[in-house]
């Protein structure tokens, strides 16, 4: 179902963001995203060369994380095709500073720390969120105990139980296929 019908409006400003997974031949990950913004109008802008076209990128980035199975990144690869100024892909090697982390709890915190504000680029550090839900569904779903144990069969408690409404402790989800996690309010 689509959103209700708006007031009428002007298109200003689009972001397009693609994220894929996939697993490499040496047992490894490699998740990708890239992100587009653009314009419907032509806008002045000096360092690319007086001003940037109608639907031209504004941004084009990309980030390549290669993961383990446990999350820990071993390579990354950020770029910057398209930019508002000419230094922007330069500020890619802070992102090596990601080898070594792993995407798990305090993801987004370590992000901060790591290359938020003035040390790194708010666009490819956005990138980073679907790039971490994308690995998350790309490493897990092949995992038997993560997709296997709707059955009820899981011996722990699954570790996405109580991460959003629907497969809360106390919810009909995990009533259903975790019996064993219910826990009724």
């Amino acid at each position: 179902m689509p959103l209700s019908q708006s007031v009428r409006r002007q298109a200003m400003h689009t972001r397009v963001v693609t994220c894929n997974g996939y697993k490499r031949e040496d047992g490894l990950w490699d998740i990708e995203g890239h992100m587009v913004d653009t314009k419907p109008y032509a806008f002045q802008n000096t360092d690319r060369g007086g001003f940037i076209n109608a639907n031209e990128a504004l941004h084009d980035m990309w980030v390549r994380l290669t993961l383990d199975d446990g999350f820990k990144i071993h390579a990354v690869e950020a770029v910057t095709d398209w930019s508002p100024f000419k230094d922007c892909p330069q500020v890619a090697a802070v992102f090596q500073g990601l080898v070594g982390v792993s995407i798990g709890y305090g993801w987004n915190r370590k992000l901060k720390e790591l290359m938020g504000g003035v040390r790194g680029c708010t666009h490819l550090t956005e990138l980073l969120g679907p790039i971490a839900t994308t690995a998350f569904q790309t490493i897990m779903s092949t995992r038997s105990d993560y997709c296997g144990d709707m059955d009820g069969a899981a011996q722990e408690k699954p570790p996405y139980l109580d991460t959003c409404q629907m497969l809360r402790e106390d919810g009909e989800v995990v009533k259903k296929y975790w019996p064993k996690f219910y826990r009724p309010s």
